[in-house]
């Protein structure tokens, strides 16, 4: 049983999300709350496997709570998937920052909301084409304009294959897609993420999005 919170300032909202949720048994809501500073403490007291977070919320808001979270070491097991819209490219890329496993959209289908739930809970990632889309777009928007140091000395270590495999991660690629342009196995191309991952200390996918654009690997429009 996937034990999950529910932070989101409506009431109806967290209703509707618990019906879907809990749809097919396998899930079941441990705690909800309607400000992110309740949520992060709902969260310290129950320790679900997964908190469904909103971002725009009153006294603290999801990235503020989304960090809390993730910075907490007792909280380590805890994976945080954010509810988002297509206009909130740049609170994507900051809930990325603070440690957030997955991303949805709020007119997700309902079985695509559980799925993603137990994606996350299952320590990988939960990011839709649409969110990976607004996540590269974000983090084009707000490169720096000089590569970032610190972001730079973590890519000291790879092979150029690994830059060229991170290259098209940053680009939002998929792993077939990264196999077409690179001329390798789908399997090869998922080892290869999967060694960036470990590599680069990368939660998931999402962060090596932004490692590619802040190490200036990717640029916008290349």
């Amino acid at each position: 049983m996937i034990s999950l919170a529910l932070v989101d300032d409506s009431a109806l909202v967290r209703a509707g999300l618990r019906t879907l949720a809990t749809h097919d048994g396998d899930i079941d809501v441990v705690a909800e709350a309607g400000t992110g500073r309740a949520g992060v403490a709902e969260v310290r007291r129950t320790r679900p496997d997964v908190v469904l977070m909103d971002l725009r919320m009153p006294e603290v808001d999801g990235i503020e709570a989304t960090q809390a979270i993730c910075a907490d070491p007792e909280l380590d097991q805890v994976r945080v998937l954010v509810l988002t819209t297509f206009d909130e490219d740049a609170e994507i890329l900051a809930a990325v920052r603070a440690g957030a496993s997955g991303y949805l959209l709020k007119d997700v289908a309902p079985e695509e909301l559980r799925e993603a739930i137990r994606t996350v809970a299952a320590g990988d990632r939960a990011l839709g084409a649409a969110a990976l889309r607004a996540l590269v777009q974000a983090v084009s928007d707000h490169r720096p304009a000089d590569p970032d140091d610190s972001a730079l000395a973590r890519l000291a270590d790879l092979t150029a294959r690994e830059r060229d495999v991170l290259a098209c991660v940053g680009r939002g690629q998929s792993n077939d897609e990264i196999a077409a342009t690179l001329f390798l196995s789908p399997a090869t191309a998922r080892t290869y993420v999967s060694r960036l991952l470990a590599k680069l200390d990368a939660r998931d996918r999402s962060q090596l999005v932004v490692l590619a654009y802040e190490s200036g690997l990717v640029r916008p429009g290349s």
